[in-house]
């Protein structure tokens, strides 16, 4: 695995830190009393917390806290780093009234810190153009029966990065945009088309070397489900949705692919030539880039009948449920949100800016940018509910009962991976997720 490949899986996507998570949700969280957010005066010190990435996300967020606090004086941010490996460990293990009045998390648990009552409802306290700024996938992300608690400085996409000289060499043709996505057979296909070409059969990489029982095992590998028409969970059952014939099918030809691989320990598979194709996200594109320049193409995932589809979803901000200053919490925000920031902060780690205005001025993103596709791909959301054959990219379930969701596909698909059989793996874990929810009288929010 590499270097980047694990940064991210923390960051933009949960990874280790879902741990907490699910012993907290098997404990029948939601008992606490109602948020209790007050207002204030939008005046004096707020505190802040935010989880320590890398080293250029934390000095882009350091100068956005340092330029507001100089550029007014009736607002000062306290603002608190804490370690990447810790932070959602952090806020699961605070009780609410210790928490900040701004905190950071990650996309995915934020349903469970509302169904234990620690993050307010933000739709008071930001201001409209925010709001309306915010792509509509961030917002779905941050949505909670008609409420928002959190909006995102930047998002995240899938997608594969192929080599056109070894395609090209395998006369094999390639989408030029989502319209023509390969199918699932296509896709096949022109593995097979590569492998006649390769000296070791291997022209594929998967982000294979950290298994898949994991954050990246859904994050990656879940689009498959939604492209064949499924879903991870359904009007809170995973029964009857993920374990559809179409889905085990479509898992049956992921099973297949493992052939094709190349298990990538080195981290260098794609950017040293070995392999043609890589399946993986916009956060490689630095590395890719300079190792391959104009032979650098990106192409959506395959469609499996039910269109081409791509994960979202990162870290995002939102207000303390105890905060007794949330006016002031939401002028911070309102700030932290604003075009310089979400530029200096994207500019820092790569990422698809969260907001219209600055992703329509992004050199990467921007329309006839090299990275065009995840902002397509981006504009068309789904939700985590509604998953047509017409948008693409679908939030990951918003429900406080996630991280059993996670476990149980990731380890599913592992074990696909490892050869067996889809239609038992699957229709195990719905049974396991949907008893889970039943233990927990279905996650509902109060």
């Amino acid at each position: 695995m590499s270097s980047t490949s694990r940064k991210y899986r923390r960051t933009a996507c949960t990874g280790l830190a879902l741990a907490p998570l699910v012993a907290l949700a098997a404990c029948g969280g939601g008992s606490g009393t109602d948020a209790s957010a007050e207002a204030g005066s939008g005046k004096g010190t707020i505190s802040v917390w935010a989880h320590q990435g890398q080293k250029n996300e934390a000095s882009a967020l350091q100068n956005a806290v340092k330029t507001f606090n100089s550029s007014q004086n009736k607002i000062k941010v306290d603002l608190k780093l804490i370690p990447e490996a810790d932070y959602t460990k952090t806020i699961t293990a605070t009780d609410a009234a210790k928490l900040p009045d701004v905190l950071e998390f990650d996309g995915p648990t934020m349903a469970n810190f509302v169904y234990n009552k620690k993050l307010a409802p933000i739709d008071t306290y930001v201001s409209a153009k925010t709001m309306d700024n915010a792509t509509d996938a961030s917002k779905s992300q941050g949505e909670v029966d008609g409420k928002h608690y959190g909006l995102g400085m930047f998002d995240s996409g899938l997608g594969i990065y192929g080599n056109k000289k070894l395609l090209d060499a395998a006369g094999v043709k390639y989408p030029t945009s989502l319209s023509d996505a390969w199918t699932a057979e296509e896709f096949t296909a022109a593995l097979k088309a590569l492998k006649a070409k390769d000296s070791d059969g291997k022209t594929l990489d998967l982000q294979e070397s950290g298994g898949y029982a994991n954050e990246w095992g859904t994050y990656g590998f879940a689009p498959i489900v939604w492209s064949a028409g499924g879903s991870l969970l359904k009007d809170g059952k995973a029964e009857g949705a993920l374990d559809t014939p179409a889905v085990v099918s479509a898992l049956k030809t992921f099973q297949s692919w493992k052939t094709y691989v190349d298990p990538n320990t080195d981290g260098n598979a794609f950017a040293k030539g070995r392999v043609a194709l890589s399946w993986v996200g916009h956060w490689m594109y630095p590395a890719y880039s300079q190792a391959l320049g104009d032979d650098l193409v990106v192409l959506p995932l395959p469609d499996f009948g039910n269109g081409p589809k791509t994960g979202q979803g990162s870290w995002a901000w939102g207000i303390g449920a105890d905060t007794k200053n949330a006016k002031a919490a939401g002028t911070f925000l309102d700030t932290l949100l604003n075009d310089t920031n979400v530029t200096a902060m994207t500019t820092a780690n790569g990422a698809v800016p969260a907001t219209k205005t600055a992703l329509a001025k992004s050199s990467l993103y921007k329309q006839g940018g090299p990275l065009q596709l995840f902002a397509d791909q981006l504009a068309k959301p789904c939700g985590d509910s509604d998953i047509t054959k017409s948008c693409i990219a679908v939030t990951r379930p918003v429900t406080a009962g996630y991280p059993t969701v996670t476990a149980k596909f990731s380890e599913a698909l592992n074990s696909v991976y490892g050869g067996a059989d889809p239609k038992s793996a699957l229709e195990k874990a719905a049974r396991a997720i949907d008893q889970d929810f039943s233990d927990n009288a279905g996650y509902k929010i109060p």
